[in-house]
């Protein structure tokens, strides 16, 4: 039995997972999830209720799991869904400017001169990965 399919792809400069699932005897559904940085963008869930007492209901599953999978990759290398991405993913805007001027401050005065100027010395910061860059590295098997 196919349990799913699991696929990394890059489009327009971003990586994308496509996911198909079957959900079994018990819940008869094939699901299909596009994601990009661990949110979904589109799904597509195709009900299989009307044939589980076919004969070689596996395999039947399995070639419509594989034709659901290819089509969402399709789709998206096509350009399917490159508006929805567009407005799901789009740069927020920058606040608008208030409409009451707010006052300058002063200039700060300037700072003493300081006898050794030699550099400190520079010590790394180790930053932590955010919640986006973790699943992505789950879901491609690369390390954050």
């Amino acid at each position: 039995m196919v349990v799913g399919f699991n696929h990394n792809v890059r489009h327009q400069g971003e990586l994308y997972h496509v996911q198909t699932e079957d959900g079994g005897l018990k819940n008869p559904h094939i699901l299909t999830l596009l994601y990009r940085g661990g949110t979904i963008v589109t799904s597509r869930k195709t009900s299989y209720a009307d044939i589980t007492k076919a004969e070689q209901l596996e395999k039947i599953v399995e070639d419509l799991m594989k034709e659901q999978h290819k089509e969402m990759l399709r789709r998206l290398k096509e350009g399917a869904f490159d508006e929805l991405i567009a407005q799901r993913f789009a740069p927020s805007a920058p606040p608008a400017p208030s409409v009451a001027a707010a006052p300058v401050a002063a200039p700060a005065p300037p700072l003493p001169p300081q006898r050794d100027a030699s550099p400190a010395p520079r010590q790394s910061v180790k930053k932590e990965p955010s919640l986006d860059d973790l699943i992505l590295s789950y879901l491609t098997g690369e390390d954050p």
